[in-house]
């Protein structure tokens, strides 16, 4: 067995068939790799649809648990995956056709324990955008790039936190001990940046093969208040892990350049905890905790954000307003009653 495709599910009916016709459109033989469907205690339709496709295809399992959260579902596969090499990816993406066997030829003849790979971005029922352009296009030879330790690779790369845009050697993945975090959000940015760091080869092989969808009250996206407080207490959880992880680098005074990039990162993290707060039902003494803790450890005021990573005119434009307590306090005490306000009309507090 090749290759092992996990996919962690959780009423996802709308996207699933989808995202399953996509891992089964390639250009590898069935024997060769196993699709695991974790079915995460769905209520919907979501696992009939899985159970429909097990019964007519021998390469797809899927096994139900109670529901414990992505994290809790992808260790669940990975526990249970067979494969050489291992890809995680969501429910609601998919799979360019017949990209497989490239991508496993490339990451076993390279004898890699990492391979990353290009995307497309698209917005549901929208028309789609390029976020990461490859570097070829058509029938052209695809170049795989230098290969290098992790700890480089971040250090050259504007990597992503997400786990659905590379492949991993699973012998690799159980020596390193990685895991994601349960019953959390951002466990794909923890457990993409331990990953990588631990990788002595890895490299990136420019083939445009992941569709991403970024559609509302996903995640990252929901605007329901509950949600909204239990994701400012997931970021600010990643800043102190991330924070651990740039203090462990600094021990071992390995390339400066990967340090800044993951310190940039941990600052984007509290770039979006601020502007979250400002927009959530949190009164102004937990706001000022959250800001005590996060300025206890130097992880704001914010002085590496803005740079090659985060350069969009909005993160310009706002950073600077949030950038010390006095500014940050005067932002959430003018615009949070107008959020707060806005819930309570739309009857949407819990």
């Amino acid at each position: 067995m090749k290759l092992s495709i996990i996919v962690p599910v959780f009423n996802v009916e709308k996207h699933l068939r989808k995202c399953l016709d996509s891992l089964l459109d390639q250009d590898i033989n069935k024997s060769e790799y196993e699709i695991l469907i974790i079915n995460d205690g769905s209520t919907d339709g979501s696992l009939d649809i899985a159970e429909e496709y097990v019964a007519r295809f021998s390469n797809i399992m899927v096994h139900t648990k109670e529901n414990g959260g992505v994290g809790s579902a992808r260790n669940n596969g990975l526990d249970r995956s067979k494969g050489d090499y291992v890809y995680f990816i969501d429910p609601d993406d998919y799979l360019k056709p017949n990209v497989l066997r490239l991508l496993l030829d490339t990451i076993i003849s390279y004898n890699l324990e990492i391979l990353t790979f290009s995307w497309t971005s698209f917005f549901d029922g929208k028309s789609k955008k390029i976020t990461h352009e490859p570097a070829v296009k058509g029938d052209e030879c695809v170049p795989l790039s230098q290969i290098m330790t992790g700890i480089d690779y971040i250090a050259e790369h504007k990597y992503k936190s997400s786990v659905w845009w590379y492949f991993a050697k699973r012998s690799f993945l159980v020596k390193s001990k990685v895991r994601f975090i349960e019953g959390r959000w951002m466990e794909d940015a923890i457990f993409t940046t331990q990953l990588f760091l631990k990788a002595n080869t890895i490299a990136d092989f420019p083939l445009n093969a992941h569709r991403y969808r970024v559609a509302p009250g996903t995640a990252m996206t929901s605007k329901k208040p509950s949600h909204y407080k239990k994701l400012i207490g997931d970021i600010h959880n990643a800043i102190f892990v991330f924070d651990e992880i740039v203090n462990d680098l600094k021990i071992e005074k390995v390339n400066h350049a990967c340090i800044e990039r993951i310190k940039t990162r941990q600052q984007a993290f509290v770039f979006f905890l601020l502007v979250r707060m400002i927009k959530s039902t949190m009164n102004f003494d937990e706001v000022r905790l959250k800001i005590g803790s996060i300025g206890s450890i130097g992880a704001y005021p914010l002085n590496s954000f803005i740079g090659e990573d985060y350069n969009l005119f909005v993160y310009q434009v706002i950073a600077p307003l949030l950038n010390t307590k006095s500014r940050f306090y005067t932002c959430f005490r003018l615009f949070n009653p107008f959020f707060k306000l806005r819930y309570k009309l739309a009857k949407n507090i819990d």
